[in-house]
């Protein structure tokens, strides 16, 4: 016969998950309803009461987007985007490696530094940047819109925080045999460094994918647009079907879901790794 105190602890636990429960649902039915309703036909999209699942499920929203409103151009793009900010991975990991391991004149002020611009507002900078780029001839090119989330004061920081708990004995090892800093870094340190490379691609990914205003504001040409400004200009111009805006929301928010799940024990652990709470 179970003690008193264990039914105790069994009662606890089942109202602890049963509450946790409510709470996955509530939080995940917007994002249901979102799925469901961009497969749903604009007449039943508006239709009161509102069906849970589609009735008639179509992809005719999905084809409208991409043939008649450039939402393939708008994809394409926001890869692009994507695909060139990810070259700042490197970036940050060489520097983050550099302050961790390494003891130079002024290092501890350049570090300081970087942290300082964590207290800076991106909007602060936009103007100064928005000039840079216009002398450089990079306004209203995708290069100009990926070049500022390049490199970030965060990502230097996690990957210096990472790599200052890789052990000064294997690297000094590699010394010894005759190993190079470059292939020191590449050989050694990137492939321990997996994890917080990992939550870096899913940061990167996500500043990338959503980026709203910085392309709003520096590509003055529509067919250079990313998924965020598309979005923004199909709420403008439909009011009438939820269901156009339910699929193109889909096209947003499902890759960056995706991404996130694939990478979770990655994002995890990095962030564990990285002392981070």
């Amino acid at each position: 016969m179970r003690s008193p105190e264990a039914v105790r602890r069994r009662a606890v636990s089942a109202a602890i998950l049963a509450v946790l429960v409510v709470g996955a649902l509530l939080t995940a039915f917007p994002l249901f309803w979102m799925v469901s309703g961009a497969f749903k036909p604009q007449r039943e999209a508006i239709d009161y009461p509102p069906t849970l699942l589609p009735q008639e499920p179509t992809l005719d929203n999905f084809v409208h987007l991409f043939v008649e409103l450039d939402f393939g151009r708008y994809l394409l793009n926001t890869v692009l985007v994507v695909l060139i900010g990810a070259f700042g991975l490197l970036f940050m990991a060489m520097a983050g490696y550099g302050f961790a391991k390494f003891r130079f004149r002024g290092s501890r002020g350049l570090f300081f530094l970087v942290l300082a611009t964590l207290m800076i507002p991106v909007q602060v900078t936009m103007i100064p940047t928005y000039l840079i780029l216009n002398g450089m001839k990079l306004t209203n090119t995708l290069i100009g819109i990926a070049l500022p989330t390049l490199v970030s004061g965060f990502g230097v920081f996690l990957f210096r925080q990472f790599m200052s708990t890789i052990p000064d004995e294997i690297l000094e090892a590699a010394r010894v045999d005759g190993a190079g800093e470059l292939r020191t870094f590449a050989q050694i340190v990137l492939p321990m460094s997996k994890p917080i490379l990992a939550v870096q691609a899913v940061l990167a990914f996500i500043t990338g994918w959503n980026s709203f205003l910085w392309p709003l504001i520096i590509a003055s040409d529509q067919k250079l647009y990313t998924l965020s400004v598309g979005l923004a200009l199909l709420n403008q111009q439909l009011a009438v079907d939820p269901a156009l805006q339910m699929a193109a929301a889909s096209i947003m928010v499902v890759p960056v879901l995706l991404v996130f799940v694939l990478f979770q024990r990655y994002v995890v652990q990095g962030f564990a790794l990285s002392g981070l709470k």
